[in-house]
C-alpha cells in the first residue's frame, strides 16, 4: 500500500510517499480501508518532533473515513480518530489503518467521506472541553479564543447547538458563524469587552484554544465562579496571573489533552456528536480535498498557516467531493 512516511523529525520536506506492507491488525482492531483522511495542526507538530512518545520511522494522521475491512462494523462505511495514530502506532495517512476497534464508529449518513474525515481531532476535542470538562448549560455565555480556527469553530456549533450563547475572540473582526460578536484581540480590550458584553458579569465559560499571551486576559473575562479551559498555548508555554484575584474570583481552570482521550471516552463522544451531524445541528468544516499524492504540499499549508481550508487527503477525490 501506499502510505506517507517518515524517518526522522522535521518540516514536511522529511515526508516521503513510500510503498508498505498494509498493516496487520492485532486482536481488537479493525483494519480500515482509507478513502479520505483530515490533516490536523498535531500531524504537522508530529512530524516536527514535538511529541516526546513518537517513534520512528512512522505514518502519521490521526483522522479518517473509509470502509472497514476486517473487525468491527465490517464492511461499513466509518470514520473515527485516535490519539496513538502516529505517535505510537502507524497513522491514517496510508491507504489502510489498523485501528483500536473502540475508535471506529459508523459514518453519519449525512457526511460524505471527505467531510467525514474532517471533524474527528476538532470536534471530539471540542466536546471534551466544553461539554465534558466545563459542562456548559442552556443559556450560559461562553467565550471562545481562537475561535476562527477548527476546534474554535467546532465548539461555537456545539455551544449553540446546547443553547448557549457565543462571544468569539479572534486576531480579526471577521464575523464567525455562531457568534453574537467576534471581539479582535489585536485592536480590543478582551477582559473590558467581555464584562461589556455580558453587564459587567464576565463570561461563564472560557474555551481557550490559544494560550500564551491571550491565556490571563482569557482568564480576567470570567464571572465569579467561572470555568476556563485551556487546551494549548502558542508561544511561551508559561503564563502568569494574579493569584489573589484568581482565588478571589473562584475561578476554576481546566486543562484538557486532547492526544490523552481515553478511546472508550472518545467512543462516547462520537455517539453524542452523530445526532447532530444527522440532524444538521452540527456541520462539517469546509475543506479541501487534495489527492494523496499532493500530501506534503497540504502539509506545508498547515505549517505555514496559508491552509484557508480544512485539509483532507485523499484516495478517491472523484468520488466524495
Amino acid at each position: 500500500m501506499k502510505a506517507l512516511r517518515f524517518s526522522q523529525f522535521g518540516p514536511p520536506s522529511v515526508l516521503r510517499i513510500e510503498d508498505i506492507p498494509a498493516p496487520e491488525p492485532q486482536e481488537g482492531d479493525s483494519l480500515v480501508q482509507v478513502k479520505a483522511a483530515g490533516l490536523n495542526p498535531s500531524d504537522y507538530k508530529n512530524v516536527a518532533g514535538n511529541f516526546k512518545h513518537t517513534t520512528l520511522p512512522r505514518t502519521p494522521g490521526r483522522d479518517f473515513a473509509g470502509v472497514v475491512v476486517k473487525g468491527k462494523h465490517e464492511g461499513a462505511e466509518a470514520w473515527g480518530s485516535s490519539s496513538t495514530l502516529g505517535i505510537v502506532r502507524d497513522g491514517s495517512h496510508a491507504e489502510f489503518v489498523a485501528v483500536p476497534e473502540d475508535t471506529v464508529w459508523l459514518k453519519p449518513k449525512s457526511l460524505s467521506m471527505a467531510q467525514a474525515a474532517a471533524i474527528g481531532v476538532p470536534y471530539i476535542t471540542a466536546w471534551a472541553c466544553l461539554m465534558n470538562a466545563a459542562q456548559i448549560q442552556p443559556g450560559e455565555t461562553i467565550l471562545i479564543v481562537g475561535a476562527a480556527g477548527a476546534v474554535g469553530q467546532a465548539g461555537t456549533q456545539i455551544a449553540n447547538w446546547k443553547q448557549a450563547r457565543v462571544i468569539g475572540a479572534a486576531m480579526s473582526s471577521d464575523p464567525i458563524p455562531g457568534t453574537v460578536v467576534v471581539i479582535n484581540t489585536k485592536i480590543e480590550n478582551l477582559p473590558e469587552r467581555a464584562l461589556a458584553l455580558t453587564g459587567g458579569k464576565g463570561v461563564d465559560v472560557v474555551l481557550d484554544a490559544v494560550g500564551g499571551a491571550m491565556f490571563e486576559p482569557a482568564l480576567r473575562s470570567l464571572r465569579r465562579g467561572g470555568r476556563q479551559v485551556a487546551i494549548t498555548s502558542t508561544g511561551d508555554p508559561r503564563v502568569s496571573f494574579n493569584l489573589v484575584d484568581f482565588y478571589h474570583n473562584r475561578s476554576r481552570l481546566i486543562g484538557v489533552d486532547s492526544a490523552a482521550i481515553s478511546p472508550q471516552e472518545m467512543a462516547e463522544i462520537a455517539s453524542q456528536l452523530t445526532p447532530g451531524f444527522e440532524t444538521g445541528a452540527l456541520e462539517p468544516p469546509p475543506i479541501q480535498i487534495v489527492p494523496f499524492e499532493n500530501a506534503v504540499d497540504a502539509y506545508v499549508r498547515v505549517a505555514t498557516g496559508k491552509a484557508n481550508l480544512k485539509q483532507v487527503l485523499s484516495f478517491l477525490a472523484d468520488r466524495i467531493a
